[in-house]
């Protein structure tokens, strides 16, 4: 089962899971990246950075699924694009609690918010990144 099979505000464990799991994913990935261009001095650096990256990613994804999943369900609204601003905006915030700095969090939760709000226009809308044009 993927994030857009179901309606919106349905399903919210499923939602959570996969977005859990997406951002778990992404976040080991980018763990690996940080591990190959910055070297750590031993394994032990080594596993508590990409432990560290790995979690922040997961529990971003996991915040962003059930933001978005409960605001759906709770304001009874299916295919709101203001679901997944509250959604993005919420994932942003942990951003500025991790590093302590309501600068960062605000700027990632506008962010955050506006990609995951044109993400779900795009979806609706049936835009494209990539492919022939459609005419």
């Amino acid at each position: 089962m993927g994030f857009w099979d179901s309606p919106d505000g349905e399903d919210c464990p499923k939602k959570l899971w996969e977005t859990t799991r997406l951002g778990a994913g992404l976040g080991l990935v980018g763990s690996a990246y940080h591990i190959v261009a910055l070297p750590p001095k031993n394994a032990f650096d080594a596993v508590q950075r990409g432990v560290n990256g790995t979690m922040t990613m997961a529990t971003l994804g996991a915040i962003f699924g059930i933001t978005t999943c409960l605001t759906a369900h709770l304001r009874g609204t299916d295919n709101d694009p203001l679901n997944y601003f509250i959604g993005g905006c919420a994932s942003g915030v942990l951003f500025g609690v991790r590093t302590h700095n309501y600068l960062t969090g605000t700027g990632a939760c506008l962010s955050l918010g506006a990609v995951a709000a044109l993400t779900k226009i795009g979806k609706m809308e049936g835009w494209r990144i990539s492919g022939p044009p459609r005419l």
